[in-house]
């Protein structure tokens, strides 16, 4: 992390130079300390972060798709003459074991357009959906497999 602040010091300043060095090694050092101290860096957290990259890189990706088809969905129910929200509250059990996975569920789901959540604790969760089916499979969705792999 030390390494990667002071070379975004050296990009941010567009030149190389015995000040430019000086400067960016004072100011790293503390920042570092403060990731260290505040943040609860460590070599541990770094290393399991670049071991998940790609499948956190996934898992935007696939949000990203859920969020489009979703939108265009939502779009479709409200332009179509017919087409009735029939909202439902749903709750499910995600057995995800960390907070940092079952919150990064709960706000992807909120994300996604015709879902809301409305609660969550723990891997407990109670969401509302804009249509029956978009509630279908919630808890073994593509969003709950890809988070189960995160070591």
């Amino acid at each position: 992390m030390a390494i990667l602040l002071f070379l975004l010091w050296i990009i941010w300043n567009g030149r190389l130079s015995v000040e430019i060095i000086l400067f960016g090694v004072l100011l790293t050092v503390p920042a570092f300390l403060f990731g260290v101290k505040v943040l609860g860096y460590s070599l541990e957290s770094e290393c399991r972060f670049w071991r998940n990259f790609p499948l956190f890189l996934l898992y935007t990706l696939t949000l990203i798709r859920e969020i489009f088809k979703a939108a265009l969905a939502v779009a479709l129910l409200a332009f179509d003459p017919k087409g009735k929200p029939e909202p439902v509250i749903v709750e499910f059990d995600s057995g995800l074991p960390t907070d940092f996975q079952n919150v990064l569920l709960a706000n992807s789901i909120t994300l996604t357009p015709g879902t809301y959540t409305l609660f969550q604790d723990k891997d407990h969760f109670v969401v509302h959906c804009l249509r029956r089916e978009y509630a279908e499979g919630m808890d073994n969705s593509t969003f709950v497999e890809l988070l189960r792999k995160v070591k």
